[in-house]
């Protein structure tokens, strides 16, 4: 099953443990990007997951698209050349000190697409799914107009896509609005995941439930046929409760609530929900056994350092059905 996902891939440069940027001589190094989490999520569950990027046509470069490789995602779409390899730089917060993030990602290879940088066409054709989020066309015009084309090319050969829609306000640099752009975007959507506030301030949809914000935004876009969202609370940087709900339009899903405690790397856990859901969306004729499936799957990958969730399909069903003893397994 063929499952496609454009995107930022960025080198992660991260302090051992939880030690400070001030304290460290050394910096551990992963790579991630929320799309791409989400493909080697779903290569580790069996899909033939691809992701779409641009990369600097240099030996880092060439160590990121390895990087995909080794968790079996599939690379042959990705794009070299000019510009640079995104950076971040993650401090990794424990107790009552929150974990930070600070971006080095200005004029990378990714923000120099084009709208005509892939064959979409060839990309997509056979693909059972296809994954995008807010991040990218806060990037660059370029990245939105490339996106606006791969979601348009999967609606007219009836390739479901799913948007994240949190869309990092910060990141939106080049001239224009996440509202001047994001509607054309969600407008190809079967899967939408963003809250009734985001709902409300990205498309002016209101609601006071999310059932109620729910509905307006599939009478907005009536192509979508599913709106998604997480609740997280958290008790400390290492210690949160996390569940998810799913609605489609008649009935609202709800997954069990996950304790984690202690979180070992809480980075890309909201990506591992979104593979988790994919997964089960293509995979169980069930919602239900979709977002638990999806929920237990972020829980599981708060246990597992670096961006991205390197569970099996049989791990997460382990947890789903309620086995978090952590027992040995000989």
């Amino acid at each position: 099953m063929k499952i496609i996902t454009f995107g930022e891939v960025m080198l992660r440069l991260s302090p051992p443990g939880v030690e400070r940027f001030v304290q460290t001589d050394v910096l551990d190094m992963h790579f991630g990007g929320t799309e791409a989490n989400v493909a080697v999520s779903l290569a580790q569950f069996g899909l033939d997951a691809n992701h779409v990027t641009r990369f600097p046509d240099h030996a880092l470069g060439r160590a990121a698209a390895g990087y995909l490789r080794r968790y079996n995602v599939g690379t042959q779409y990705i794009r070299y050349g000019d510009g640079r390899l995104g950076l971040y730089f993650l401090e990794t917060g424990a107790g009552s000190r929150a974990s930070q993030i600070i971006y080095d990602r200005v004029d990378s290879a990714f923000t120099r697409i084009q709208a005509d940088g892939i064959d979409w066409e060839t990309v997509l054709t056979g693909a059972a799914w296809f994954h995008w989020t807010g991040i990218t066309p806060a990037l660059s015009q370029g990245a939105a107009d490339c996106l606006l084309a791969g979601i348009q090319t999967a609606n007219r050969l009836g390739v479901p896509v799913s948007g994240d829609i949190v869309y990092r306000s910060n990141l939106w640099q080049y001239g224009r609005t996440p509202q001047e752009i994001m509607p054309a975007l969600t407008e190809g959507c079967t899967l939408v995941l963003g809250s009734k506030a985001l709902f409300s301030e990205l498309y002016g949809v209101v609601g006071s439930t999310f059932t109620e914000a729910g509905r307006a935004l599939m009478e907005r876009f009536p192509r979508v046929k599913y709106v998604t969202d997480t609740k997280r609370t958290s008790l400390s940087a290492s210690h949160n409760r996390l569940s998810a709900k799913l609605y489609d339009g008649e009935t609202v899903f709800k997954s069990r609530t996950y304790t984690m405690n202690p979180i070992v790397d809480r980075i890309g856990t909201g990506d591992a929900y979104m593979a988790g859901l994919i997964y089960g969306l293509v995979s169980f004729n069930d919602p239900q056994r979709a977002v638990e499936f999806g929920a237990a799957a972020s829980a599981l990958k708060h246990t597992i350092p670096g961006d991205v969730n390197l569970a099996t399909v049989a791990e997460v069903e382990t947890l789903e059905r309620g086995d978090s003893s952590g027992k040995l397994k000989r």
